[in-house]
């Protein structure tokens, strides 16, 4: 079973400011390095520049209000990158079925990626409750999502599906 990772979380310089949220876990390395986790940023998927200007979910809304097109997102000069990041969502789904992903270790805060929190919508600099446009979309399609703080939870879960396959 694999599981699908933030690119950024492996020092790869994706993130909207051209640089990279690095997680020094010995579990990542060994996903990373048994082919077990899958790398995958949905920003540059879809195009988008590093660095580019940082954007966030419309305020009161978070990603899933996005997938029902209940809510835009919107970039530091009011530009609507919504297109975008639907794109980049719809492309990390794929991925994650082709790579045969059972769950993903996504950046929290993040509007794609946020798992537990996102940005307020603001550009005020707090985070909310919400999900990104990226983990909404994973998992309602069957996905076990987990923020990069929950990584240990991650190991703990991607275990117990595999004991259960094994027996079965």
């Amino acid at each position: 079973m694999r599981i699908l990772i933030s690119a950024c979380l492996i020092g790869r310089p994706v993130r909207y400011d051209g640089g990279s949220k690095d997680l020094d876990s010995a579990i990542l390395k060994d996903w990373i390095e048994t082919g077990r986790g899958v790398p995958f940023c949905p920003e540059v998927a879809a195009g988008l520049p590093t660095p580019r200007l940082p954007v966030e979910i419309e305020p009161g809304r978070d990603g899933r209000d996005v997938l029902a097109k209940g809510a835009r997102i919107i970039d530091a000069d009011g530009q609507d990158e919504t297109a975008a990041y639907r794109r980049g969502a719809d492309l990390a789904l794929a991925f994650a079925r082709a790579q045969n992903c059972v769950a993903a270790l996504l950046t929290d805060g993040s509007p794609s990626c946020g798992s537990q929190a996102i940005y307020d919508g603001r550009f005020s600099g707090q985070k909310k409750p919400g999900l990104g446009v990226v983990a909404a979309l994973l998992r309602e399609n069957g996905v076990r999502v987990f923020s990069e703080r929950e990584i240990s939870d991650a190991a703990a879960w991607l275990s117990s599906q595999t004991e259960q396959t094994d027996v079965t």
